[in-house]
């Protein structure tokens, strides 16, 4: 049996990538900083995924423990282990990457010569080639040649929605998940043998497939839940129902499609029903999924790499369609969360800076640019 250290136990990580490598017969062994979360794990080896589609189905996974990722005994997983994966977010990359760093470190020590490959599972754009940069910096640089030839950093995109369930039945490890999953890896970056995970599907053009989900999942999540914030809805499934909604996140899904179609040739056909698929997703009657979660850390879905601002920068490349993209991005800019300090922070900037500075500062986009201006004029309407 093949074993894997996955970095965060959480909600993504137990009914995501921790489910899929239990499913295919992987060990799992998960890390996370959450000591009762670690205990329950480590005690019972198991837990539940209710699996949510046009129908309910409830999975056991088995074959798992967990150990603190702050203590040795990560470090000890890592020595032996034949994959690590993460599900922690974007910010927390950097955190972990000292401890993979230590762990490698302590495997070529052991003398263990066995190819070691790292995967990171998350909603960002080549996330596993930033955390080996993050890595290498805590690496001895006289183990860098060496991690170079034995340890592979492959970049993923991954796809499925995993709101925050109310623990059921009194079980804190059970865990709500879509039926709809997605997790392709750059099959050029492996070391060894590329492990063979059902669920894992290989490419050797996987920014294609980073941008599709940027552009149409994460695009239309985001606009769901800014213009459902607008309108009073509490979950993406109510906005989504709104007719008027509805229309402006699919419009919005096909201006940043055509991007798509031209810079990576996806067949319009195929990619008009992925983006209904997508919005049956949003409405799928099992998952409840609040507008505020979904809508959160609003500066960084601004930023010029992110879902909102990237495809926009795509529509003004190829010279084509954009109202929409623009309506999500000044409903962005209308987002009011008071425990969520990027919103705090993005409502000061617009009262002390206004419309255009304040777009020209966190998007990157040129203050006096006409894509601003045309914001500026959809934020005053709505």
């Amino acid at each position: 049996m093949k074993n894997a250290v996955h970095f965060g136990a959480g909600n993504i990580g137990r009914g995501f990538i921790g489910k899929l490598l239990a499913d295919a017969d992987v060990a799992v062994t998960f890390a996370d900083v959450n000591a009762p979360l670690v205990d329950q794990l480590s005690h019972k080896q198991q837990y539940k995924v209710k699996v949510v589609g046009s129908e309910c189905q409830i999975d056991t996974v088995t074959h798992v423990t967990a150990v603190n990722s702050a203590s040795d005994d990560v470090i000890e997983q890592i020595v032996k282990t034949d994959l690590v994966t993460t599900a922690v977010g974007p910010n927390v990359l950097d955190i972990i990457a000292k401890t993979i760093a230590k762990g490698i470190a302590q495997r070529f020590a052991a003398g263990n010569q066995a190819p070691l490959n790292i995967i990171a599972c998350e909603n960002m754009v080549r996330g596993t080639t930033h955390l080996k940069g993050e890595v290498y910096k805590h690496l001895n640089p006289e183990l860098h040649s060496q991690a170079d030839e034995l340890i592979g950093f492959v970049d993923s995109a991954v796809d499925r929605i995993v709101p925050p369930a109310e623990a059921a039945n009194d079980d804190p490890l059970e865990v709500t998940v879509e039926s709809f999953s997605e997790w392709i890896v750059d099959e050029q970056q492996f070391k060894g043998e590329i492990p063979d995970i059902a669920g894992m599907e290989k490419t050797n053009n996987l920014m294609a497939f980073v941008e599709r989900k940027l552009f149409t999942l994460n695009t239309g999540h985001c606009i769901t839940a800014y213009l459902g914030c607008l309108k009073g809805h509490r979950t993406i499934r109510e906005a989504i129902e709104d007719e008027e909604i509805y229309a402006d996140v699919k419009q919005a899904m096909q201006e940043s499609g055509e991007v798509l179609i031209r810079r990576y040739g996806f067949d319009r056909e195929m990619h008009n029903a992925y983006i209904e698929k997508i919005l049956g997703r949003f409405a799928n009657p099992y998952l409840v999924d609040e507008v505020d979660r979904v809508g959160r850390q609003p500066i960084r879905k601004l930023g010029e790499n992110d879902r909102l601002i990237k495809p926009l920068l795509g529509t003004i490349e190829y010279g084509t369609d954009n109202q929409t993209l623009l309506k999500g991005i000044a409903a962005a800019l209308k987002y009011q969360n008071e425990t969520d300090p990027q919103a705090q922070e993005l409502q000061n900037a617009l009262r002390e800076l206004g419309v255009k500075k304040t777009l020209s500062h966190y998007t990157g986009l040129a203050e006096e640019s006409a894509e601003v201006a045309q914001i500026e004029a959809i934020f005053l309407q709505l």
